[in-house]
């Protein structure tokens, strides 16, 4: 409710744009999609600058995004672009804790996260690396981190 009457105030006046941070931070998903329809349809009158860490959001309601790392602008485009530019070329595999470091030797892990207590890595690789990945149809997570380079700190 306080997101809807923050973005009512907003409008007060007929800006030709506004910012938004952390919209659906806290909502529960009924009430996110509900604000995902509001600024829809705001969107359609005004210029709405999402400022979010929440991959969802900018998916369901971004036409053109940027990706910032340390300050710099690393990416501008449309979400649709920036999934097609990696696709091909992301691949993942469940390895073991014990192995993920030797993994990160080997290849260019863009994100690791925890499936069934073992490790589902994503790599980035212009070719199929084999050794049991599995290509994957890439997403904005992906995206952001293939952009910010992270992969270091990651294992």
């Amino acid at each position: 409710m306080k997101q809807r009457v923050g973005i009512a105030q907003a409008l007060i006046g007929n800006p030709k744009l506004i910012i938004v941070d952390e919209p659906t931070a806290g909502l529960d998903p009924g009430e996110r999609n509900r604000f995902y329809n509001l600024l829809a349809d705001v969107g359609k009158e005004v210029i709405v600058i999402l400022s979010t860490h929440i991959v969802s959001d900018v998916r369901e309601l971004c036409t053109k995004m940027a990706i910032m790392n340390l300050g710099e602008i690393v990416y501008h485009g449309s979400p649709k672009d920036a999934t097609e530019a990696l696709s091909g070329k992301v691949f993942q595999k469940i390895v073991s804790r014990d192995e993920l470091q030797n993994y990160a030797n080997d290849y260019k892990i863009i994100s690791n996260k925890m499936v069934g207590g073992q490790p589902l890595i994503h790599v980035f690789s212009d070719e199929h690396p084999q050794n049991g990945f599995e290509p994957v149809a890439p997403g904005l997570e992906d995206v952001f981190f293939s952009k910010i380079n992270t992969s270091n700190v990651l294992v």
